[in-house]
């Protein structure tokens, strides 16, 4: 769990990132998902964009999504959603140490 000095750190890094991750109208598929999980793992932070025509994720849905990828949810602005999970991956500069 992320403590909020943290969160507010992570959301004013997010603000300099461009989506990694585009979701279109079918949500967050199995593929989708994946995708995410390995860019978190490569990233640690990142943002997500959804296609004009995709039905935003509701926050259970997004909580819920976050839980599956063991990730947290910074924030949602709009069609945007900005992750955060520790990366185990070596040699990489953490965000959050």
């Amino acid at each position: 769990m992320i403590t909020k000095k943290e969160r507010i750190k992570l959301r004013s890094m997010a603000q300099t990132l461009n989506p990694i991750v585009l979701v279109g109208k079918e949500g967050f598929t199995e593929n989708v998902l994946k995708q995410i999980d390995e860019e978190l793992y490569n990233h640690e932070l990142i943002k997500i964009s959804m296609q004009e025509n995709a039905t935003p994720p509701t926050e259970f849905e997004l909580t819920e999504m976050a839980v599956k990828l063991g990730a947290e949810v910074v924030t949602t602005i709009g069609r945007k959603i900005v992750l955060y999970r520790h990366s185990e991956k070596k040699g990489i500069k953490h965000i959050l140490d």
